[in-house]
């Protein structure tokens, strides 16, 4: 690298004599374990392609030390470069890789190397606070802690403790902490989670310090740069993805500036399987099924071979709309005919529960009681599926039934009645919310729900808003206990028909625990917090105060 810090990789390539397109990934992951890694790299390789697996700085056999994001502009430039002077390149790479592989693609991307052609990333965000780190102005709690302990510390162990001085039993408390996960996911204040203290993962304490979207997240903030970027992308994501909002904007945002195609199936972050959590979406919905490598390949050959194949000619968009259980290709994103359609909250003071008197519909509120509940940061609502990574044996990500979540008090539900025909639900939602808290501080929650006529509540996407953040994560306003305000929840986006017979059903909260960190209601610094306090919450759904969820519906 440009300042002598030497990283390493590994080069599989055909038994050829003429020169090759590189396809390179940079992983933090181990440059052996990642073959395979978003692209079969033997196939690849087989292809006609000089494949480049390297190990990013302070990771495995590479040099230096690792701070995620910081070093991955200049050594993706110089990785790019390395790789176009080789006697067997042609000079023209693509990058290829999956999450934060997929961030080394778009951080190299936004510093323009002359030999970079395209990039295939999947599954990665296109702002490392919100999306990636936040949401919401709410920590992705059960993501960065686990994903830190272990993707990032333990498996890294040996290159930190060959560099580092690191205290006996270091690892052994940490191999104990990240098996009593549960626990450590309490622990208070979360900035004095001893786990992770220098040498091993300093930065993590930088994330929760700076729980604002300010100046440290912005120098990594991909879509400052997509007027500069002409990089063409194939973009590959999940429905249930934990960084579906970034795949989504990364896709938008780039459409102007270069070619750009997107894929998103019913996955979450893992493998692109048949299976999401714990529902099934047919042996159509793998990504084998659909040969995501030979997609990708097909994408390479055009930009790197000059194949005249139709990768730059297929329509724009394939998504995988769950509930009809199908592939579909679109010509934009969002969808052009979609009827962005209002349904309101109702309900006679009683929406407590999947068994409350909660309502949904397209008719707007009048004079309605509203409806209350304590939220209780000792006693959060837990996580059940969802948007996860990176601890699937303490939060599995996908899709799961919450009949047990509604079956708590401080779950509000709000409920269609059986539908009479089919209603396809695909794009981008939101949640108006008006509501008060006796709180210095809060969070409110929401959930939307495909509920079958046996009962099952098939999760489809969640969000969350921090009370002090709602009129934006640049810096924090201070919520009046008591006032009513406004909280705009954005849950990002999904593609489902609601079949005849079956029926929508929003959940509002206060907590999705871990998923997102608790709100300890004091108004104090949430990563510094020692105490917390309840809070009773009041959701209006009036004619003054008309909360609802925004829908995507497309016609029949």
């Amino acid at each position: 690298m440009r300042d002598g810090v030497t990283l390493y990789a590994d080069v599989y390539r055909p038994d050829v004599a003429d020169p090759l397109p590189v396809l390179l990934q940079r992983t933090p992951y181990d440059k052996f374990q990642g073959v395979g890694g978003g692209l079969d790299v033997l196939r690849a390789a087989s292809h006609g392609y000089a494949v480049v697996i390297q190990d990013t700085r302070g990771r495995y056999a590479s040099e230096g030390e690792f701070y995620p994001f910081l070093d991955e502009p200049n050594d993706g430039y110089d990785t790019v470069a390395w790789c176009a002077e080789q006697p067997w390149s042609t000079g023209k790479v693509g990058m290829f890789g999956r999450s934060y592989v997929g961030a080394t693609q778009w951080l190299c991307a936004i510093t323009n190397p002359p030999a970079l052609t395209c990039i295939s990333p999947g599954i990665t965000a296109s702002d490392y606070y919100e999306g990636w780190t936040y949401q919401g102005g709410a920590l992705a709690w059960g993501f960065a802690l686990s994903w830190t302990m272990r993707q990032l510390t333990m498996a890294n162990m040996g290159a930190i403790s060959s560099r580092h001085d690191v205290p006996d039993g270091t690892r052994e408390g940490l191999l104990a902490a990240f098996n009593e996960l549960d626990c450590a996911f309490r622990h208070q204040p979360i900035v004095e989670m001893p786990h992770l203290k220098e040498p091993l993962a300093g930065y993590f304490y930088d994330w929760i310090r700076h729980s604002s979207s300010d100046e440290y997240w912005k120098r990594w903030r991909i879509e400052d740069h997509y007027p500069h970027i002409t990089t063409p992308a194939l973009h590959m994501g999940g429905w249930h993805d934990i960084f579906l909002l970034g795949t989504l904007r990364n896709f938008v945002g780039m459409r102007k500036q270069a070619e750009n195609r997107l894929i998103v199936g019913p996955w979450h972050h893992g493998p692109f399987g048949e299976t999401s959590g714990e529902f099934f979406f047919g042996l159509g919905a793998a990504g084998g099924a659909i040969d995501t490598d030979g997609v990708q390949l097909r994408w390479f050959d055009h930009w790197l071979k000059g194949e005249e194949n139709g990768a730059n000619s297929d329509a724009p968009v394939r998504i995988f709309v769950m509930g009809a259980n199908e592939w579909r290709s679109e010509q934009e994103w969002p969808l052009a005919r979609t009827q962005y359609t209002d349904y309101y909250l109702h309900s006679e003071g009683k929406a407590n529960t999947a068994s409350g008197d909660g309502g949904l519909s397209v008719d707007a509120p009048e004079d309605e009681a509203a409806d209350v509940f304590l939220y209780d940061p000792r006693n959060p609502a837990p996580t059940r599926g969802g948007a996860l990574c990176c601890g699937a044996s303490f939060v599995p990500g996908g899709a799961y039934d919450q009949q047990d979540i509604e079956a708590r008090s401080d779950v509000l539900c709000y409920t269609t009645p059986p539908l009479s025909s089919d209603l396809e639900v695909t794009g981008p939602l939101t949640v108006t919310l008006f509501a008060a808290t006796s709180g210095a501080d809060t969070d409110f929650t929401a959930k939307l729900v495909d509920v079958e006529p046996c009962g099952a509540a098939r999760s489809l996407v969640d969000g969350i808003m921090r009370g002090r953040y709602r009129k934006g994560t640049d810096a924090a306003v201070p919520v009046t206990p008591g006032a009513v305000e406004e909280y705009t929840i954005d849950l990002v986006a999904t593609s489902n028909v609601f079949k005849a017979g079956h029926r929508l059903r929003l959940e509002i909260s206060s907590s999705n625990f871990p998923r997102f960190d608790r709100n300890f209601n004091t108004g104090g610094d949430p990563w510094s917090a020692t105490e917390c306090v309840p809070a009773l919450q009041t959701i209006m759904h009036n004619g003054q105060y008309p909360s609802r969820v925004r829908l995507p519906v497309i016609p029949a």
